[in-house]
């Protein structure tokens, strides 16, 4: 059994995929090729913004866009210390300093009601987290950053295809940032990201920045990066893009499956209010995660844990002076949380093996 299956995926798009794959090798342009564009122009109107700028990784993403806002050396971004890395990684890649706000635990999101007191004269940008397949309430934490005249980055890398009041991941805060990783809800077939904005010249800013700092070839007005978007990862998105909104359709009634069989077993999703959730991880909550992953693997069915620890726990983040204890909503859930096995191709016959195993795990506990 697999935790998500991307060949099955690729069995039932291949000659799709394969065709995009060799329109691309035919043509040759593996770079910035007429792909890139055309995957940019579709992306954009899916998630109803101005403009979508395709980057090298969800990483490079939010890289470039704390870039674009000229954030750096003094400043500070706040975030969330129960997520990937990545999103605090970057602020330190860009000299600043990242402070951490505590979640809600039903939603795994950023608590809006103690955002405010994190802010100071130094904070120049937030960054929410859509985890585990949700947003946030970000529009009480785009009020807040308003009040301050705070740009908001949503890092969406686990939320594209979600929804808030209709409104669609990635279009609802000044930039939004997804990942194409594999194992994304809408993912290619090695790294990939992009970011989304209405505003001009942050675009065309973010442009530059991906392309060494340039727009027109040998002129480079930003220091920027290779942070360019391969074409035949484009052709691989273009190839699926007709598929996903089946998928998203498929992952919730899987999600909401799961639910149903597990929530008098284990502490199970919570959908916020006015969202639609994409489940890019199925992930429920129980005191005793580890004795249930064991007994999981020895029945031959995969976990995850996402994440053991904390951002503040780790050493490189000893710079945001935080402490255990700061965060106590966060370090409850890296302690508790447990993903089961969650794709869109997950029937219910393998769906009915992981449930009756997590059952007959707990009761053995």
């Amino acid at each position: 059994m697999q935790f998500i299956d991307l060949k099955a995926q690729y069995i039932k798009y291949k000659q799709s995929i394969d065709d995009r794959i060799h329109t691309v090798l035919d043509h040759g342009k593996y770079i910035m090729g007429p792909e890139v564009e055309e995957l940019e122009e579709k992306l954009a109107d899916y998630v109803k913004a101005k403009h979508c700028i395709t980057v090298a990784s969800g990483t490079v993403s939010l890289e470039i866009a704390l870039r674009a806002l000229e954030i750096g050396p003094g400043d500070e971004v706040i975030t969330v210390p129960f997520t990937w890395i990545s999103t605090a990684e970057v602020i330190l890649a860009v000299g600043a300093k990242p402070i951490f706000v505590d979640i809600e635990i039903n939603s795994f999101n950023m608590n809006p009601d103690l955002l405010e007191a994190a802010i100071n004269e130094k904070t120049k940008a937030i960054i929410p987290v859509s985890l585990f397949g949700q947003m946030p309430e970000i529009e009480r934490i785009e009020k807040i950053a308003s009040k301050y005249q705070l740009p908001v980055i949503e890092d969406a890398a686990q939320s594209f295809g979600a929804t808030r009041f209709e409104k669609k991941s990635c279009a609802a805060s000044l930039i939004g940032s997804t990942s194409f990783f594999p194992a994304k809800v809408f993912g290619c077939y090695g790294d990939g990201g992009a970011l989304f904005v209405d505003d001009d010249d942050l675009a065309l800013r973010m442009m530059a920045i991906r392309n060494h700092g340039g727009i027109k070839r040998g002129y480079h007005d930003y220091v920027g990066m290779n942070g360019r978007f391969d074409t035949i990862q484009a052709g691989i998105l273009l190839a699926k893009l007709p598929y996903f909104n089946s998928e998203i359709e498929a992952r919730a009634k899987i999600g909401a499956r799961y639910s149903e069989l597990l929530k008098n077993v284990c502490k199970t999703p919570n959908i916020s209010s006015g969202n639609s959730h994409v489940y890019a991880q199925y992930t429920i909550r129980l005191n005793n995660r580890d004795n249930l992953r064991k007994r999981l693997q020895d029945s031959g069915i995969p976990s995850a844990i996402y994440y053991q620890k904390c951002l503040h726990e780790q050493p490189i983040f000893a710079s945001s002076e935080a402490k255990w204890g700061d965060f106590p909503v966060s370090e409850m859930a890296s302690r508790e949380v447990l993903s089961l096995p969650m794709h869109p191709f997950l029937d219910e016959e393998n769906q009915d093996k992981i449930v009756e195993s997590v059952i007959a795990a707990v009761e053995r506990q």
